[in-house]
């Protein structure tokens, strides 16, 4: 059974100026390295004048990558991973773009600012989770489709799609939890004429 993890509910931008140096930090959402890659090439494209295109990236096969882009070892890059880390989020992209503005902020002075980008960019984000879904296949006569639809809210269940035929056959969607109760009342209002049969699980996104 699949786990729920949390990711970024949106793309976002942050920006700010710190003794004249601009950072601009970014959130994607993304499901493979290759998905990062081409966001950052397309990245750097449009920010082709900019000191630095700092990155990290967290996917949910346990995959961690960063890049200080030219930035003073350690002071960028794990920063921004950091942040990605404490927040716990999963198959996110933050990159930072900076246009250098003449004044060196430090190594303390790049961190924070670096940290800053990354979590005000998360933060416009917002979070979500991607939860595990149990999907159920239902059959049942015409005459039982409207009682069964009437129960579905109470029993957390959600209607995916509807074939008609000799019979009315309901895709239907339920968190793991609430599953088994689903199964038993369906069966026990139709008498055993409907058992719910599990035909596979999903993660659905679901804002925090």
């Amino acid at each position: 059974m699949a786990e729920s993890f949390i990711v970024p509910a949106s793309e976002a931008t942050y920006e700010f100026t710190e003794k004249h140096s601009r950072f601009i930090g970014h959130i994607f959402k993304i499901e493979t390295a290759e998905q990062a890659s081409e966001i950052l090439s397309r990245l750097r494209k449009k920010y082709w004048d900019a000191t630095h295109n700092v990155y990290a990236y967290v996917l949910s096969s346990g995959t961690e990558r960063f890049s200080d882009d030219g930035e003073p070892s350690g002071t960028s890059g794990m920063p921004t991973l950091t942040v990605l880390r404490g927040a716990k989020v999963q198959n996110v992209l933050c990159v930072t773009t900076r246009y250098f503005g003449g004044t060196l902020l430090g190594a303390g002075g790049l961190v924070r600012a670096y940290s800053q980008a990354a979590k005000g960019a998360l933060e416009n984000a917002g979070l979500a989770v991607m939860t595990p879904f149990k999907i159920l296949r239902v059959s049942c006569d015409y005459s039982f489709l409207q009682p069964l639809r009437y129960a579905l809210p109470s029993l957390s269940l959600s209607e995916v799609s509807c074939e008609y035929g000799e019979r009315v056959s309901l895709e239907l969607m339920v968190e793991p939890q609430f599953c088994d109760n689903a199964i038993r009342h369906i069966t026990d209002i139709s008498s055993g004429a409907v058992v719910p049969e599990i035909t596979g699980e999903k993660l659905l996104e679901k804002k925090l």
